[in-house]
């Protein structure tokens, strides 16, 4: 499966569902300043996805987690243990976590997902091998969801 590829906000996309690029949820969550994504998402959903998600537990690396979506219009967001202890991501945590959010997204049935690029920024890959792996990751699974990948543009 191709993805669509866009630049803006992942929290602007009409979409079902987005994936939240998080960490192995072992430090609880109200301890981290608020960065990149997940900060954008706390910003804007409050703290009820972050609540559920402590309540997981520490989470294997890629795996997903999935909690209601605040005060954002989707159905739900998918947390993905994107980076290990040291906040780094690693071609195994980025493509662990896309197959873990999609298994979610083609078990539930949702018609849509925007992903950002995980691992990238705080992470320590670049946007290009973030998507690049992210691509090649995508690329067998097979799906009836429409994918998009964002590349963050500040609007």
């Amino acid at each position: 499966m191709q993805p669509e590829i866009i630049s803006g906000d992942l929290l602007e996309q009409p979409v079902e569902v987005i994936v939240n690029a998080w960490n192995r949820n072992i430090i609880p969550w109200w301890l981290l300043l608020p960065q990149g994504v997940s900060g954008a998402i706390k910003r804007k959903a409050g703290y009820a996805p972050f609540r559920q998600l402590g309540r997981a537990g520490a989470l294997k690396l890629g795996s997903a987690v999935v909690t209601s979506a605040g005060k954002l219009p989707y159905q739900t967001i998918i947390h993905v243990a994107g980076i290990n202890m040291f906040w780094r991501a690693s071609a195994y945590s980025i493509r662990t976590s896309v197959i873990s959010a999609m298994n979610i997204v083609n078990t539930q049935n949702y018609a849509s997902v925007a992903f950002p690029l995980i691992g990238a920024g705080s992470g320590g890959f670049s946007p290009e091998q973030a998507l690049e792996l992210m691509q090649e990751t995508l690329l067998p699974i097979e799906t009836n969801a429409r994918v998009i990948i964002v590349k963050y543009m500040p609007t």
